[in-house]
């Protein structure tokens, strides 16, 4: 694999006022998750707007459809003069029953143009949700946009052999169905698998906000939910995986990442890479892309090419 572009410092210092209001939040996310998403995004858009407006020679396609549903589209961000570049592609959160590829006017191409300005093609994918599409549609759109990665980043400068999936959230749920559940039945065509503050295990605890979403999407059958944890199917994971949770997180999300990461190392003889984001929340862990604090997507991108050079 050619190397992607990698900044010799891993990260750059956040302004001392942001990391105040971030370490303010934190210890309250959990008791209003919504406020304080709301209260995080507006932390960051003005920093992902300064950044945006920087001339960086990222092209956007937006709103290409890879399925028949409206919501079956996705945006590429090509970095100038892409040929053969690495893909990331990038599948945003919401509960199940929410949530957008473009949840602002910055987010979530916020991280797709991070990637794009160090060399990669980024890819934006939005999905069906809940009620209309439940388990395993998130999955099934996953893999249909997969599917055209592999067959149109060439067009776009990408390299279909080197495709890092990202997920976030939800999104993150269904990535990593995508990648071993085997009700589904898919082949994956992605090379690397990034779970970031991922739903990894269905649960409907009374201290779980986002219930509602978890019985919309999984269905009202709670006996069910356990077999439809993509942790009850990491031990068949193939694809090199980095597990990424932030400090402040929705609850029980840490210690599902940690009880997926540890089901991967014990079918493996060796864990894989996780990674606590000191400092941020659930949302921020994502929204700080681009905006000029890049310690985790340094890490990323170091995980991507390791697995790319491994044959992953």
């Amino acid at each position: 694999m050619s190397p992607v572009s990698r900044s010799a410092h891993s990260a750059e210092a956040r302004p001392p006022a942001l990391t105040a209001r971030l370490r303010e939040i934190g210890p309250r996310w959990h008791l209003g998750i919504r406020a304080a998403s709301e209260e995080t995004k507006a932390l960051y858009e003005p920093l992902l707007e300064a950044a945006c407006a920087a001339p960086d020679g990222v092209q956007v396609t937006r709103d290409i459809a890879y399925g028949s549903h409206p919501r079956q589209t996705l945006d590429v961000y090509r970095p100038a003069g892409a040929r053969g570049a690495p893909v990331v592609v990038f599948v945003h959160g919401g509960a199940f029953v929410r949530g957008a590829k473009d949840a602002t006017v910055q987010m979530w191409g916020n991280v797709l143009r991070w990637f794009a300005r160090r060399g990669c093609v980024g890819i934006n994918v939005e999905y069906r949700l809940a009620g209309e599409a439940p388990y395993p549609g998130g999955a099934q759109d996953v893999a249909l946009a997969c599917d055209w990665v592999a067959r149109h980043a060439g067009a776009h400068g990408g390299d279909p052999r080197r495709v890092c999936l990202v997920g976030h959230s939800a999104g993150g749920t269904h990535a990593a169905a995508y990648a071993c559940d085997p009700l589904l039945g898919l082949a994956p065509k992605a090379h690397a698998l990034v779970l970031v503050s991922a739903r990894l295990r269905a649960d409907v605890r009374r201290d779980n906000p986002n219930a509602a979403g978890v019985r919309a999407y999984h269905g009202e059958n709670e006996g069910r939910l356990a077999l439809l944890s993509p942790v009850a199917h990491a031990a068949r994971l193939q694809l090199p995986v980095l597990v990424v949770n932030a400090e402040y997180e929705n609850p029980w999300l840490d210690v599902y990442g940690l009880e997926f990461a540890h089901a991967v190392g014990q079918a493996r003889g060796r864990a894989p890479l996780h990674i606590a984001l000191p400092d941020h929340n659930h949302i921020s862990v994502v929204a700080h892309f681009n905006s000029g604090e890049s310690w985790l997507g340094e890490q990323v991108l170091a995980f991507f090419e390791q697995a790319c050079a491994r044959g992953g």
